[in-house]
């Protein structure tokens, strides 16, 4: 049984209507109701009585708030071929460290699955592109209406030598800042629009000197120190010369550099200790449920306090000192040579780049639609302050989550944080920054 809440609630489901809706019937019914209109535009029944077989999708997005966002994508496609069995094939583990491990035994051992989650930049071109696993599905673009519907900035980074090759779903801003509105008003702190990180550091004393952990952090999953440090970095360093950098424009033993990394240690001296055993989203519960003040994460964040129903005691800012940049994480999908069952692959792809299953998908997951076109008045007051930062502010890729650098750059960056989390050694930390990026050249050259 489905239930259609758009028609249910007039055509235009206010933000606190999905939320509950979500909540009282599931992802399914909400996304069968915004896919209602799919089907009838796209006359998909006779299409989708002819699909039969399987489809397995492989992905990271395991955790309370991205499960159900994924669920959504799922149903959104059973909508359209309802006799095509979905296989979820994901795998846990935050940034896809994980699964991209289990991804490439199966690529080299020509066993790959239908379509994969992967960011757009270098983590698609690299990775999967230049070794030939994924095929062009640049008529899709042109058959769906993507080349139009999408920025160009996205298009561009899904494509190579002209080809398109992955389909963006959704787009997240990395450089959020969340806070429990609760404990700062306890503690006497007011935040504000923007936060600068003089302003985090003097709120973090206080709620140190209360017995709170200030700023939680989880470096069970690697990618969080790296994500820390280079929102700091951008902080410091301003966009332009934060793009430089991962660019290879500008020398990694640089005065700003430095200063950032020295920012980052002050920064550190207010973490959870146990931040070697947690993973991402268990950081991010300790600012809902009230144990930390603070937590630097993406806006997959926003999907936790979803599904935590902790949307009115969470506030968020820009991570201190970045506000006017946007640090993109874009998740997207593509279709693998020798997918088992390519044309059921394909139908999950033109499903993705439509603007019903992206308006499904994204109030739940916490990102904004790759696509344009959208209305914004279903989203909720944090996706609409993240809708205007796209469209306005200084758009930088992030290195954390593969768009900005090379494989082999991205991991040594991990490293390198992730050292530097526990010795603080700016010395170090800068000269392995320049090792990486001078054997990232040589092996580009």
């Amino acid at each position: 049984m489905t239930v259609d809440l758009t028609k249910k609630l007039g055509g235009r489901a206010s933000r606190r209507h999905l939320l509950k809706g979500s909540a009282a019937v599931g992802a399914g019914a909400l996304v069968a109701g915004r896919l209602a209109g799919l089907a009838a535009a796209q006359d998909a029944t006779p299409a989708a009585s002819a699909a039969t077989g399987q489809l397995e999708v492989f992905s990271w997005w395991t955790s309370p708030g991205e499960a159900p966002a994924l669920q959504a994508l799922f149903d959104a496609y059973s909508a359209l071929y309802p006799d095509v069995e979905v296989i979820n094939a994901a795998v846990a583990g935050g940034a896809g460290v994980n699964a991209r491990a289990v991804l490439a035994t199966r690529l080299q051992g020509n066993q790959p699955p239908d379509s994969w989650q992967v960011h757009v930049g270098r983590e698609l071109i690299d990775n999967y592109v230049v070794p030939g696993y994924c095929e062009p599905i640049t008529d899709l673009y042109e058959s769906e209406g993507l080349l139009e519907a999408m920025p160009q900035t996205l298009i561009d980074q899904a494509s190579q030598d002209g080809e398109q090759y992955s389909v963006p779903v959704g787009v997240h801003r990395g450089n959020g800042f969340w806070y429990n509105r609760q404990v700062m008003e306890e503690n006497g702190i007011t935040v504000g629009e923007t936060m600068s990180i003089e302003e985090f550091l003097t709120a973090a004393e206080t709620l140190q000197a209360a017995g709170i952990v200030p700023l939680s952090l989880a470096t069970k999953d690697t990618f969080a120190a790296a994500q820390t440090f280079e929102n700091t970095l951008l902080a410091v360093a301003g966009p332009e010369k934060y793009d430089q950098l991962f660019k290879g424009e500008a020398d990694w033993d640089d005065a700003d550099v430095r200063t950032a990394a020295e920012t980052y240690g002050k920064m550190l001296a207010f973490v959870n200790e146990d931040h070697p055993a947690l993973t991402w989203d268990q950081a991010t519960a300790m600012v809902i449920e009230g144990n930390a003040g603070f937590n630097s994460m993406g806006d997959w964040a926003y999907g936790e306090v979803v599904a935590r129903d902790a949307v009115e005691n969470t506030g968020w800012v820009s991570h201190p000192g970045t506000n006017g940049s946007f640090v993109l994480v874009v998740d997207s999908f593509t279709l693998p040579v020798g997918a088992p069952n390519p044309e059921n692959a394909r139908n999950w792809l033109r499903v993705l780049g439509s603007r019903e299953a992206q308006e499904a998908f994204n109030p739940l997951k916490g990102s904004i639609p790759a696509r344009t076109d959208i209305n914004r008045e279903i989203f909720s007051p944090y996706h609409q302050w993240s809708i205007d930062s796209f469209a306005n502010d200084a758009l930088v890729p992030s290195c954390a989550h593969g768009q900005a650098s090379s494989p082999a750059f991205q991991q040594a960056f991990y490293d390198a944080l992730l050292g530097f989390v526990d010795d603080q050694d700016v010395d170090t930390l800068v000269l392995n920054l320049q090792d990486a990026a001078a054997l990232d050249a040589e092996m580009a050259s």
